[in-house]
């Protein structure tokens, strides 16, 4: 089985494509960890492609395509790879139809976890987490028990992270909407994509994608 996982940042793609790696034996493919991946194992395609960065230039198609072709031909993925952060375009859709093809594979769903834009930007600006153990908090719906200490360690320093602010929050999902307006339509037409409360808990969310993959969603 070999779905896309789309979803603006913050929608809980990371939580679920966990959740499939452990329930399901699928492999998270995320474009930037395959590629730092190649460089680092100086794999064919992972010089050419360093050789590129190296020259301050920006990846091609066919140099993306081949390390997903590589990674495609590793065994763990043979229970299925759950693709995030590709295709972006209607020329790496074309591509991953190729590649899976080539194999003997191909593209069984496509699950977008659907957002609220105002509960998101709620969502994630009130994320705060505990300095020493990174134990996670949120304002509105996760306070410590006790004021101020962490209910995990007993620290009383807590951090937010810098981007995790109202206007970068929405600047990400103009770029989300931005990267996958070019792809919905050409999946929507062959009747792979599936949509999810992505604002939902976690459980059930985990819960409506595993009834997707198994044919009652």
């Amino acid at each position: 089985m070999n779905i896309i996982l789309l979803g603006p940042p913050g929608a809980g793609k990371g939580t679920q494509a966990s959740r499939l790696e452990t329930d399901r034996g699928m492999v998270q493919l995320s474009t930037g960890d395959m590629l730092r991946a190649a460089v680092k194992a100086g794999t064919p395609v992972g010089l050419k492609a360093k050789a590129v960065m190296e020259a301050g230039e920006l990846v091609s198609d066919e140099i993306v395509s081949g390390i997903i072709g590589e990674r495609l031909d590793q065994p763990d993925t043979q229970a299925g790879a759950i693709f995030d952060g590709y295709p972006r375009t209607a020329a790496q859709a074309e591509s991953l139809d190729s590649l899976l093809a080539e194999r003997d594979r191909k593209l069984d769903y496509v699950i977008e976890l659907a957002v609220d834009e105002e509960a998101l930007v709620e969502r994630i600006t009130g994320r705060f987490t505990c300095g020493k153990c990174g134990a996670g908090y949120h304002d509105a719906f996760k306070q410590p028990k006790v004021e101020g200490t962490c209910d995990v360690c007993g620290n009383h320093e807590f951090k937010r992270r810098p981007d995790d602010n109202a206007e970068t929050v929405r600047t990400r999902m103009v770029e989300y909407r931005a990267k996958t307006a070019p792809i919905l339509p050409i999946y929507e037409a062959r009747g792979l994509v599936h949509r999810v409360d992505g604002m939902a808990d976690i459980a059930v969310v985990t819960a409506a994608i595993e009834a997707i993959l198994d044919g009652k969603g």
